[in-house]
């Protein structure tokens, strides 16, 4: 059998629609089309996770102590960011909900996920994968969720404090 590899950034994004979904049932064709992926990419990410202990083997629970360990402590180092070129994006880290409420930043240093459809102007972040702008469209809580990854990913220490708090918060309440 061919060995799926470690994690990728879609997986991430995979497992973080699927923590933001906690009250409902998904299936793999709806993760796809609200992550912009192909189902092959979907399935193969949930294999990659089952491997790295971060789901259960039926692929369908999230084993969130795992999966919060990860977040808060690996994948800055797995998928790190730095802010680029000023651009038009979507916002994210600091300058996207929830954080936009507790940290006040100016208007020149804003973080945004580079978009055509973005309202703001500021440093570009790469995003943990393309179809990000696309698929927080369409979902408020894994808005929040990638703001807040994207905060541990780039922030200073206190907004990795607060993005950490309530990550924590967010993903223990599941």
């Amino acid at each position: 059998m061919k060995s799926p590899g470690g994690l990728k950034p879609q997986d991430v994004l995979v497992l973080l629609k699927m923590a933001a979904s906690k009250d409902r049932s998904w299936r793999l064709v709806d993760l796809a089309q609200e992550l912009g992926l192909s189902l092959s990419e979907v399935s193969m990410a949930l294999e990659r996770a089952k491997r790295a202990r971060l789901i259960d083997s039926s692929k369908k629970n999230i084993i969130w102590p795992s999966l919060l360990e990860f977040v808060l402590h690996g994948l800055k180092y797995a998928y790190p960011a730095e802010p680029g070129a000023l651009c038009r994006g979507v916002p994210t880290a600091h300058s996207a909900p929830p954080l936009s409420k507790k940290i006040v930043s100016e208007d020149n240093d804003q973080y945004v996920w580079p978009s055509g459809h973005g309202t703001v102007r500021g440093q570009a972040i790469e995003p943990l994968y393309e179809s990000v702008p696309l698929a927080v469209s369409k979902d408020p809580e894994l808005y929040k969720l990638l703001a807040l990854v994207d905060a541990l990913r780039v922030g200073r220490a206190r907004e990795r404090q607060i993005a950490g708090e309530e990550l924590t918060h967010r993903l223990h309440a599941a």
